[in-house]
């Protein structure tokens, strides 16, 4: 006969020790990818995320990394719980990346491990790296130019790669030999599956600490106190609805057709709706999102005007309602291609946040860079060897209703490192011979956008493959509230000599000696230039930020170059004389219909 046990208690103090615990645990998971993984996109740019969930499933921990898998956590394993609530015992570990059954797209490969005591099931340690190659078309796997999910690498339905603590070895098999660099790819599953150990032998402590009847209840507290954090942060924002529309260039396949990205926002005591329906319908190229990263979007948005401290699980998502409609480009059924589909969704995150600032305009920033880009080179040695570089880069915030945007900094959906410049060339056949800020690129406003910065890569074998994701060169990042748009990304090819421009968006061959050029786009302004302190100016031109041309023309301020110094009298009159051009160029409202008429009377 089973001894009895005593009931749960709920005790806040332990309750938040027990929290803090396995947060712990989901951080110490990360950072055993970081100390063990292979791949420079892991451990560079560290694309990865890690979390802790309990016996049902439910997110109840997120390591410190992506706030892009918000969203991809939950998903991923309802996946598994559809497929094998009833078929796990202890020593099982899951893989899969179906981006149509759980997924996001092929590169990111989900490794989970369903935690045992005394053999009832408690928990489950969860990660999810992006591999840097997994087959297809183009080294990389991340080509925006592929056009069904079956070009762009191995799809992995969710399966067991470890059944009762032995290794299947006919997936492994599968994956070695349709993956260029599978020393590469297997090594950062061993590092995913040390981290799923780390994670397991940290629970078990805990569970010792505290007995299973009161850890499976406090991992539902967990879940549960989020919740009610979450619903009462969002009751103290404001009723009410908000929409806003903004626009990719396009699918890097019909060239020039913008894809358009529509959300509102409804807002009613503690429940938020965030609903994308009016979003383009699903495209050619790959840039379709999985429904599991929009939403990843979609509560990014909203977590950035919720007070901190809130824990990033389940109970966070309980109270924010994601639609968007199936078919479209934020929620893509087969056969859609799939594997740039990062590019929409941080564009989402700025459409969040433009909906966001009619809501609380003294809380949102202004549109970024448009990040994060993805640049991608492969091919092979003069001794058939592969090689493949990913990189993803972003770096410039939008301007806040406070102060300007960040300089150099990852997008807060990514929450990405860069590559060291010295791992790279020694690694791989590419020198990067530039990385610098851009001046003259930020969006002016009283706060001005952040500032973009340039990379260039020289290719050094004899020849390769250059992919580029990128966007924001038809449609600039947007400034809010008489803030200017950033400047356009750009890429070139051989910036020193042909300087050829290319698309936003390409797939091509490259030779030795080619210099690829990325600019980032630069971030949009918040609130009138014109009211920007002239010492603000003054400080951007010093560091190179700013030309003294662009001061003048943008802000109004007058600099003395010799002494470097603000002329107090030239600056006042220059800004009184744009303030009144600017007013002879405003149409009033009423005369819209009759725009030659408008302007006359206003000059008169």
């Amino acid at each position: 006969m089973a001894p009895i046990q005593d009931p749960p208690i709920h005790d806040p103090i332990a309750l938040e020790l027990f929290k803090n615990a396995i947060f712990s645990i989901a951080d110490e998971m990360a950072l055993t990818v970081f100390r063990t993984t292979y791949s420079g996109v892991l451990k560079d740019n560290m694309d990865y995320s890690t979390g802790f969930a309990d016996a049902d499933g439910k997110l109840a921990a997120q390591g410190l990394t992506l706030p892009g898998h918000l969203g991809s956590v939950p998903t991923a394993m309802d996946a598994i719980m559809r497929h094998f609530k009833d078929d796990m015992a202890p020593g099982d570990v899951f893989i899969m990346n179906d981006p149509f059954d759980g997924g996001m797209h092929l590169p990111d490969i989900f490794v989970m491990k369903p935690l045992y005591h005394e053999g009832e099931r408690l928990a489950f340690a969860c990660t999810v790296c992006h591999h840097i190659d997994v087959g297809g078309r183009v080294a990389g796997s991340n080509a925006s130019d592929s056009t069904e999910i079956y070009a762009e690498g191995l799809r992995i339905a969710p399966m067991k790669l470890y059944e009762a603590g032995k290794l299947n070895k006919t997936i492994v098999t599968f994956l070695e030999k349709n993956v260029r660099l599978p020393v590469q790819l297997m090594g950062d599953l061993r590092a995913q599956l040390a981290a799923c150990h780390i994670g397991e032998k940290q629970f078990a402590e805990l569970v010792g600490r505290y007995g299973p009847e009161q850890t499976r209840f406090y991992l539902k507290e967990v879940i549960d106190y989020a919740e009610r954090l979450t619903r009462a942060a969002i009751a103290r924002l404001p009723d009410g609805e908000w929409s806003f529309e903004d626009w990719i260039d396009d699918d890097g396949v019909d060239y020039g057709k913008p894809i358009r990205l529509f959300v509102t926002i409804r807002k009613t005591g503690g429940h938020m709706v965030i609903d994308w329906t009016g979003t383009n319908p699903q495209v050619k190229g790959a840039i379709n999102n999985t429904l599991s990263f929009t939403k990843a979007a979609s509560y990014c948005g909203v977590r950035s005007v919720l007070p901190p401290g809130i824990p990033n699980n389940e109970g966070v998502f309980r109270a924010i309602e994601v639609i968007c409609p199936p078919g479209t480009v934020g929620n893509g059924v087969l056969p859609a291609a799939c594997a740039a589909r990062g590019l929409t969704g941080f564009r989402m995150v700025d459409c969040m946040f433009g909906a966001l600032a009619m809501m609380l305009p003294d809380k949102v920033k202004a549109a970024g860079d448009g990040g994060n880009t993805g640049i991608s080179i492969g091919g092979y040695d003069e001794a058939r060897k592969p090689f493949v570089y990913v990189d993803f880069t972003c770096g410039a915030w939008g301007a806040r209703p406070w102060a300007d945007g960040l300089d150099g900094n990852s997008h807060m959906f990514a929450n990405m490192a860069s590559h060291s410049i010295e791992v790279t060339e020694a690694e791989q056949p590419i020198q990067l011979t530039a990385y610098e800020f851009v001046a003259d690129r930020a969006g002016a406003g009283k706060y001005r956008g952040g500032v973009p910065f340039l990379r260039d890569y020289r290719f050094l074998e004899g020849e390769g493959m250059l992919q580029v994701r990128s966007d924001r060169r038809d449609h600039r990042p947007f400034g809010l509230y008489g803030g200017s748009p950033g400047a356009p990304s750009e890429n070139r090819l051989d910036p020193d000599g042909e300087n050829r421009m290319l698309p936003s968006k390409l797939t091509m061959t490259i030779k030795k000696g080619d210099v690829f050029r990325h600019i980032l786009a630069g971030a949009g302004g918040w609130g009138d230039p014109l009211e920007r302190d002239p010492a603000a100016v003054l400080r951007d031109v010093r560091n190179e930020l700013l030309s003294p041309g662009k001061a003048l023309a943008d802000y109004g301020v007058v600099i003395d170059l010799a002494t470097w110094t603000i002329d107090a009298n030239a600056t006042a009159r220059r800004r009184e004389e744009m303030r009144r051009v600017r007013g002879w160029r405003e149409i009033p409202k009423v005369q819209r219909d009759d725009p030659e008429t408008a302007l006359r009377r206003a000059a008169e």
